[in-house]
């Protein structure tokens, strides 16, 4: 059934009150299907949601919002080192980690708590802590809108980058991702040298850690840095960390001795954008009803009643800032819609 004018506050993060003309949901790829053979007119703009968790509404929505609430999770085969686990692209991301975890899976231990849905992971090539879907992925099955046909993606198919893939790009809006197959791991390696993972570890007391341990170090952390959007609205990192030429690393880094970086390669430097942004000054500033969150710089927030529009602004302003004092221009993670 397609409901009219319905206010989209309880299906995005930001908890930004924006209405879609027309709006329904699924849950298995017939239901799917129907929905869009019995579109009316096609050329009405589209959205597709998941967890509402990458979204930035600064508008109504003069077309139809599909939510996907496909669900289920299953092992499909396994081996001695690996096992393949599909999941519904509907699914909570984060019970999809746990359920790797409860099954004794490794290699997204480190992703805990990212908000979202499976369905958005290889969109967004989601990662945390020095791991990205891409290492994991396995193949994805995704309904093409001109054909109503279902397709699979390898891993290459999908040309996954930071926070990047196809479907950001030249796939974008041509397909509805359904379900997901990840490669797991039996024998586990644990990454645990990014970020404060090992010194949470060592204030744990865990010496010898298993996934379950990292995975709480994990969620220990992001609840000390990130606000719950259940609490506070916001979409997580609103920004991705820039990359620049190790030329430009090297000016920077004289005139900013503790600049917080991870090298990619020999030509290339990663920066922590969270740490830009927190030199700049925005770290905590507070706008109203909006602002920047005071633990976590990339974070930016709603307390409540806030407008796109004026977050949307907020963040033109921070980037507009950090090119005038670093001379490098932010991204947004996040979708604008």
């Amino acid at each position: 059934m397609i409901e009219q004018n319905v206010n989209l506050k309880p299906h995005n993060t930001f908890g930004l009150s924006c209405k879609a003309a027309k709006f329904s949901n699924f849950s298995n790829i017939e239901e799917l299907k129907a929905l869009l053979s019995n579109r009316k007119n096609t050329d009405d703009p589209m959205l597709v949601l998941g967890g509402g968790s990458n979204l930035l509404l600064t508008k109504d929505f003069d077309g139809l919002v599909l939510k996907n609430e496909i669900q289920g999770i299953e092992i499909i085969s396994e081996n001695e080192e690996f096992t393949l686990v599909k999941a519904g692209a509907g699914e909570v991301w984060h019970q999809f980690v746990l359920f790797a975890i409860d099954n004794n899976l490794g290699g997204i231990e480190n992703m805990s708590l990212i908000p979202g849905s499976v369905g958005a992971a290889p969109m967004q090539n989601i990662g945390a802590y020095g791991v990205e879907i891409k290492d994991v992925f396995h193949e994805l099955e995704a309904l093409n809108l001109s054909t109503l046909e279902i397709e699979k993606f390898q891993n290459q198919d999908c040309q996954f980058g930071y926070r990047e893939s196809v479907f950001k790009h030249a796939q974008k809006g041509k397909y509805i991702i359904v379900n997901v197959t990840l490669k797991l791991e039996r024998k586990h390696h644990l990454n645990t040298s990014y970020g404060a993972i090992e010194q949470e570890l060592e204030e744990m007391e865990v010496t010898q850690p298993t996934i379950r341990d990292v995975s709480n170090a994990v969620i220990a952390i992001r609840k000390r840095k990130l606000p719950d959007p259940a609490e506070i609205g916001n979409s997580g990192s609103f920004f991705k960390n820039p990359v620049i030429n190790a030329e430009k690393f090297k000016v920077l880094k004289a005139a900013h001795p503790n600049i917080a970086h991870y090298p990619i390669d020999e030509n290339h430097i990663k920066i922590a954008a969270g740490w830009l942004i927190d030199q700049a000054g925005w770290k905590g500033k507070t706008l109203g009803n909006y602002g920047v969150h005071k633990n976590q710089a990339l974070v930016l927030v709603n307390y409540g009643g806030a407008r796109g529009q004026d977050i949307y602004q907020l963040s033109e302003d921070i980037k507009q800032d950090i090119i005038s004092k670093f001379g490098i221009e932010l991204e947004r993670e996040v979708n604008v819609i």
